[in-house]
């Protein structure tokens, strides 16, 4: 990666620093995974990127969930039952107010597995002015807690498409965070910042962005992903400078 490459994400980073000092409430969402007895307990790259966002932050104001260590259950697909679309209908409000104080989660998986814990996020989500998802690329998409995340708050995007109701979360400024290796994030940034807008919220440019460590697709060396992590801690990390 150039030099001028280096300084160019050093920026857009900075630009996201100052874009997020106007909010009262912020949430961080982690989705990409890595196996809890690496050494040291490795987290991804893009969680690693949350904290240290949150940490230059300086500020009480940020939360930060990582998703993969939540029992979160597949969606059940009820958007396109042959009666129709039966999601986030007000018969799959989750009913305990320790777990849905706004009144707002409709989600039929919630209701059908007791220990589901998707409420942890949506209570969360629902009282911040502000959310970033951090995510990575994985075969060329989202990787799968990103995209079960996604498919598990369709209810929030139903209630104001397919129901006809209001929009629960236009109130809040969004944006997505995407670490890759070799191949097609800046097409998947575009796709899920179109998603987050569908959904409803209101997309930030300087909130989301792509970083990406080679544009060689055909490059799968093992030295050319330690030299990611390198290159990442490098640029991103204010203990590597």
């Amino acid at each position: 990666m150039a030099s001028n490459d280096e300084q160019l994400y050093k920026n857009i980073l900075d630009n996201t620093l100052r874009a997020l000092k106007k909010y009262k409430k912020i949430l961080f969402l982690t989705t990409s995974n890595r196996w809890q007895g690496e050494k040291n307990k490795e987290k991804p790259k893009s969680t690693i990127l949350a904290y240290e966002i949150a940490k230059r932050l300086k500020s009480e104001n940020v939360s930060i969930i990582e998703v993969p260590l939540l029992m979160i259950y597949p969606c059940e697909g009820n958007v396109s039952t042959k009666r129709g679309n039966t999601c986030g209908l007000p018969d799959a409000k989750l009913k305990d107010p320790s777990k849905n104080p706004t009144g707002h989660h409709r989600c039929w998986a919630s209701i059908n597995n007791n220990d589901d814990e998707l409420w942890k996020i949506s209570k969360e989500l629902l009282q911040s002015d502000c959310v970033i998802f951090f995510g990575s690329v994985r075969w060329g998409q989202m990787n799968s807690i990103y995209q079960k995340l996604i498919e598990r708050l369709t209810w929030i995007e139903n209630r104001h498409t397919t129901l006809q109701e209001e929009n629960i979360i236009q109130n809040i400024d969004a944006g997505i965070i995407i670490i890759s290796q070799n191949w097609n994030s800046r097409q998947v940034l575009d796709t899920q910042k179109k998603v987050l807008q569908f959904f409803g919220f209101n997309t930030i440019n300087d909130l989301s962005w792509n970083w990406q460590y080679t544009d060689n697709e055909d490059d799968e060396s093992n030295g050319s992903y330690i030299d990611a992590a390198k290159e990442f801690a490098k640029i991103f990390l204010l203990d590597n400078k």
